[in-house]
């Protein structure tokens, strides 16, 4: 028998193996990593499952052995076609038999750098007959679980159901913006203002004894002129700029109710299958 090859994929790598993009041996993408599959008796990694077909509706083994895991993705040592052509293959309860895996065993011992002349070379195996008993079981299904992931590797006997929730609070934001602006307008008025203005009126007295001798002061035949000046008020506008009053912006704040609808999902989890109750009953 050959020298045994140490696994490439370790059980702490297992976990990121799903959804991983397969490479072939001749570079050619296959399809998508499904559930991995480890050794009944060492529990390591031993097969994985890849989708494949039109829309990745069928699902293909493909040993782990030989296989190498990086940043990209898995590339196993078998062409895209070789693992197309593989048995199909539909375990029940996430396990693997003895005749499935030798159907499996015999597809890839025909061609692939993962095997050796004699058959199948597994870590721990003493000969070709172990190399195929016991089977292989899905990663996970020997930690007590009920059941199996049928999505990705089994964690435990039970799914988490989540809901969304609504969170509601209220930001400040920007509604609009209130400026004082000050212009002159121009108006008439009309004011009355008294003014006061001279006139002309003859006095006449007649001569006396007490105005004769002013009366009889002068030439007694002659030509006179007498002046006196007028005089009156008019009004006299001056204009003078006074403050009147003082004008503010100010803020209040004011509180009204406000109804936020919005759609939430929620996970139902319902189960199926003969003789399935469910314990909330």
């Amino acid at each position: 028998m050959t020298t045994k090859e140490k696994h490439v994929i370790s059980t702490n790598e297992l976990s990121t193996l799903p959804g991983a993009t397969v490479f072939g041996s001749d570079g050619e993408k296959i399809g998508r990593a499904g559930q991995a599959y480890v050794d009944d008796q060492n529990g390591e990694p031993e097969w994985v499952t890849v989708n494949t077909g039109l829309f990745g509706t069928k699902e293909t083994f493909v040993p782990l052995q030989g296989a190498q895991l990086t940043g990209e993705g898995l590339t196993v040592p078998y062409t895209k076609d070789h693992v197309k052509d593989a048995p199909n293959v539909d375990p029940e309860n996430g396990h693997l038999d003895e005749s499935e895996e030798q159907r499996l065993f015999a597809h890839y011992e025909s061609g692939g750098a993962g095997y050796a002349a004699g058959g199948y070379d597994r870590s721990n195996a003493s000969d070709a007959t172990d190399a195929v008993s016991g089977g292989a079981g899905f990663a996970g299904a020997e930690t007590g679980t009920v059941g199996h992931d049928t999505s990705g590797p089994t964690t435990d006997d039970a799914m988490t159901r989540s809901e969304e929730q609504l969170r509601v609070g209220t930001e400040s934001r920007e509604a609009g913006r209130a400026r004082l602006r000050k212009y002159v307008v121009t108006e008439q008025q009309n004011v009355q203002v008294p003014v006061t203005r001279e006139e002309v009126r003859i006095e006449r007295e007649p001569i006396t004894d007490a105005n004769v001798g002013e009366a009889m002061d002068g030439p007694a035949i002659s030509e006179e002129e007498h002046e006196v000046v007028l005089h009156e008020e008019q009004p006299v506008v001056d204009k003078q700029a006074v403050p009147v009053e003082r004008v503010r912006l100010g803020k209040e704040q004011v509180t009204e109710q406000e109804t936020v609808s919005e759609e939430v999902r929620q996970e139902r989890i319902e189960a199926e299958g003969p003789g399935v109750t469910d314990g909330r009953g």
